[in-house]
Parts: structure tokens; C-alpha cells; sequence
């Protein structure tokens, strides 16, 4: 009677071991991560005002060209990716996530690896923000079951509500 009982109680564990983490989660949709995408535009324009102000009185307050980029340009496209790739690194979570119960999460549940957010944070945004019909590339959020977005699908992450 014992080993049965073990049985099935190894079929049950086995089961509910073996069976994808990925079905307890909702997954994010398009609009819910338009909005935390806006939020976060909005506090990396902020930050990009506040460190990139005294730039202007350097130069007479011309712009500092370096070759076919201005240094503003270049230094605010650097704290725009520096501050999508920590914030998801440390806390899974952008600012605008947070506000909106969002979480960065990779599809195994792994930890997330800077390889992951590399691809997913810089690479990713990097492709959407090189050509900029290439933007429209966000609409694949919407379409696909599991609302992964083609950064997703590099850095083999997902995002759901927390």
C-alpha cells in the first residue's frame, strides 16, 4: 500500500516539478508596456537635462561635434542604454515597470545574465532606434502569444505582470 502511495505521490511531484513555470505568469501586453516604455523616456529625458546642462556653456553653447554626432547626443544615447540595461540588471525592473507591476523575466526563470540583457537592453533598442519605421517593430508584441517583442526573442526574455 506504501509504494503505491509513493507512486503516486512521485507522479504528482513529478508533475507539478516538470510542468512550465511560464503558465502561472501573465504576460505583458502591448499597451501595459508602451505606458512603463513612456514613463521611462520621460525620467531618462530628465536625467539626460540635469547631467548634459553644463554642456552648453562649453563651446560658446554650440553644439560639440564629433565627426557626424554631437558629444550631447552621444553621451544622452549612452545614459538612455546605460539606464535600461541597470535598472533591468538589479531590479528585473524598469522605473516605469515598477509603477505598472511589471517584471523582466528570462524564459528558463533563470537569473537574468548581462549576456541576456546585452542582447535584449542594447542590441534590441538599438535595432528599434537605428531606422525609425523600425519602431513599428514593437506591434509584434501585440500579435504574438506569449507578447514577446523581438528584443525578447533575442535576449530570450519575456515580461509579466508581477
Amino acid at each position: 500500500m506504501d509504494s503505491s502511495y509513493d507512486n503516486d505521490l512521485q507522479k504528482v511531484n513529478s508533475t507539478t516539478i516538470d510542468e512550465p513555470a511560464s503558465s502561472t505568469y501573465k504576460y505583458a501586453g502591448f499597451w501595459m508596456r508602451y505606458w512603463a516604455y513612456l514613463i521611462d523616456v520621460v525620467i531618462v529625458f530628465s536625467v539626460n537635462g540635469i547631467l548634459l546642462s553644463p554642456l552648453m556653456f562649453l563651446n560658446e553653447g554650440l553644439p560639440i561635434e564629433i565627426g557626424f554626432w554631437t558629444l550631447n547626443g552621444i553621451l544622452s544615447g549612452v545614459v538612455y542604454y546605460i539606464y535600461f540595461l541597470l535598472t533591468t540588471k538589479f531590479f528585473q525592473q524598469t522605473v516605469g515597470k515598477m509603477i505598472l507591476g511589471l517584471k523582466v523575466i528570462k524564459e528558463n526563470e533563470d537569473t537574468l545574465l548581462w549576456s541576456d540583457l546585452l542582447f535584449r537592453e542594447v542590441i534590441g533598442r538599438f535595432i528599434y532606434n537605428v531606422i525609425f519605421i523600425l519602431k513599428l517593430l514593437y506591434l509584434v508584441i501585440a500579435f504574438s502569444p506569449e507578447k514577446k517583442g523581438i528584443h525578447d526573442m533575442i535576449g530570450n526574455t519575456r515580461v509579466v505582470h508581477v
